[in-house]
């Protein structure tokens, strides 16, 4: 089973970037995990939000095979506390399924998207950036991999 987080577009912030790389790095200690960018489009100011929604979804779909448990990372999803979060990514892993975590484009993902979706995850009630949320994405399945190990990291 392996776990790979899609982004659309890659992390533009050098110092985010860092921090998601060395969380990357530390994951690989507990399952095989990966990080995978889908380029943004090319002239997306000429087409409007559904347009490049649309777009998108065909680039994200094109990733996604009928083995895998496709999770949107999304601001109507459903919200866990991370020791919540731990025991929810277990119980994923457990199906043998490779896991397909998605953070969409800035308006989000398009109708085929949702409904080839298994689940929709929130990661807060509040708006982050697209960058942010990769950031605090790989440091959520950190924390719930050490949580799943017993080990000190999370505190609660």
């Amino acid at each position: 089973m392996k776990t790979t987080l899609l982004l659309v577009g890659k992390t533009t912030n050098p110092h985010l970037q860092a921090l998601i790389t060395d969380y990357q790095k530390r994951l690989t200690h507990y399952m095989p995990f990966e990080v995978q960018v889908i380029p943004e489009l090319k002239n997306a100011k000429s087409l409007s939000e559904e347009q490049q929604k649309e777009a998108e979804g065909k680039l994200i779909l094109q990733q996604v095979d009928s083995s895998m448990t496709l999770v949107l990372l999304d601001e109507r999803g459903k919200q866990f506390r991370s020791v919540e979060f731990a025991a929810h990514l277990q119980h994923l892993m457990t199906t043998g399924r490779n896991l397909l975590f998605v953070v969409g484009g800035p308006y989000g993902f398009s109708k085929s998207v949702y409904e080839r979706a298994d689940a929709k995850l929130s990661l807060s009630e509040m708006t982050f950036s697209h960058q942010m949320i990769r950031l605090l994405f790989v440091e959520q399945i950190y924390r719930a991999m050490t949580i799943l190990r017993g080990e000190p990291y999370h505190h609660e």
